[in-house]
């Protein structure tokens, strides 16, 4: 891992900037910076969860794909939480109706994309946030409990402000502040967006048979139900220890009504869309529901100031990609602005804001029409919708060749890939 490598032209000089936002696209960032360049660049990251005691409190499992597997083991953090990764051994897809008493399997993929080397891995967020903010913080990055609350370009320079009224002068700031960047909007860059008719429902259910490392995406009606592996948790004891993942789309209009009732009532929707295969069942965490939606940003910066993450683009869960888009936008970003500082040149400067927009745009389009093209052809039921639909799952089931296309689509693989991605230092 090549770390602190100087600066052509800034001898003594460190550039500076400024993260708002400590999500795990923003101390990814911040991570590879200093991994990559050491004291030639001090990197402040801004966050109010930074003055919570303990573990973060991200309830949420993310499917982290092989390409940011590689990137988070060249970023040292990958070893710190794979005892609680479990590997995703095979993707089953079904197609049904809810009443439907069989849903049949159109299409399974196998989980290697290489000996060995599974196309993701299920992880919980809380742990993986701790891991990349502790390894930050060991690397020299600065953790500030508090937001931005502006930034303000200067000559040279852009100005982040903190709400106590301390000013960083930064070279460059990154907002990684959200889908609703605040960033964003004073800086005026425009959003192209819609909300979905759907809620999206997370949570964690424990049940008696062994996943066996299986996922399943059941498409129905209303949107689709993932049941997503996760590593048993031995500490509640008999044979509901094993654990997984669902991540429910469901009508916003039907949403009160499924969360509405007691424990009972929840437990037995959840049970009538999981089906009996893995045994009996029971809730490990509360069902939370949030609005789902599509939208990008009409540019990835402005002076002075760069998109990252949801505050550059937000897509449809249905593929599981959203922290995997995230993280290889990280990845780019710090891989142009290292290669700027390098060269001499400013990281606040338009070379940077080219390639980084150059590197991410057409990625980041061709992934959110992905996602919004699967979204409307499976939460559909009219009945040529679904024929066809389904003669095309059976189709690439019988395609060997093109289903290894597929899954090294899944697993981040396909196309140039930031040097991170492929595992190589920056």
């Amino acid at each position: 891992m090549a770390q602190g490598v100087g600066v052509s032209g800034r001898r003594g000089a460190a550039r500076e900037i400024v993260v708002a936002g400590g999500g795990l696209p923003g101390l990814a960032l911040a991570l590879a910076l200093r991994q990559a360049l050491g004291e030639a660049v001090r990197v402040t990251v801004c966050d109010p969860a930074f003055g919570r005691m303990g573990t973060p409190r991200d309830l949420r499992a993310y499917a982290v794909a092989a390409a940011a597997r590689r990137m988070l083991e060249r970023l040292g953090v990958w070893d710190t939480v794979a005892s609680g990764a479990q590997p995703i051994r095979e993707m089953v897809i079904t197609d049904s109706r809810l009443a439907d008493p069989v849903r049949p399997t159109f299409l399974t993929f196998e989980g290697e994309v290489a000996a060995g080397e599974p196309f993701a891995h299920m992880i919980e967020g809380g742990g993986l946030l701790s891991a990349l903010r502790d390894a930050a913080a060991a690397a020299g990055v600065v953790l500030e409990a508090s937001p931005v609350s502006a930034a303000v370009p200067e000559t040279d320079k852009i100005g982040a402000r903190l709400p106590d009224g301390r000013t960083i002068r930064a070279d460059l700031v990154v907002a990684a502040d959200g889908a609703r960047s605040r960033l964003r909007e004073a800086a005026g860059i425009g959003w192209v967006g819609w909300s979905y008719p759907q809620s999206g429902i997370v949570a964690t259910v424990a049940h008696e048979r062994d996943h066996e490392g299986r996922a399943i995406e059941h498409f129905l009606p209303s949107g689709p139900f993932a049941v997503l592996p996760l590593p048993q948790n031995g500490s509640l004891g008999g044979p509901l220890g094993h654990r997984s993942s669902i991540v429910w789309t469901e009508r916003q209009s039907e949403v009160p009504a499924l969360l509405g009732g007691g424990p009972e009532e929840t437990l037995m929707e959840v049970e009538r869309r999981f089906g009996l295969a893995l045994g009996r069942l029971a809730l490990e965490s509360p069902l939370r529901a949030y609005p789902l939606s599509f939208g990008i940003a009409r540019r990835f910066g402005a002076r002075r100031l760069l998109l990252l993450g949801d505050a550059a683009h937000v897509i449809h869960p249905i593929a599981g990609q959203g922290l995997n888009l995230g993280l290889r936008s990280a990845a780019a970003l710090a891989e142009a602005l290292a290669d700027t500082m390098r060269l001499g040149l400013d990281p606040g400067g338009p070379e940077a804001l080219e390639t980084y927009e150059r590197s991410r745009r057409f990625d980041t389009l061709a992934m959110g029409a992905a996602t919004d093209g699967l979204n409307r052809l499976f939460s559909n039921d009219a009945l040529p919708v679904r024929l066809a639909r389904d003669l095309g799952l059976g189709l690439v089931d019988r395609l060997p060749g093109l289903k290894r296309l597929f899954i090294r689509e899944a697993a981040g693989l396909r196309g140039r890939q930031p040097r991170l991605m492929r595992g190589e230092a920056l």
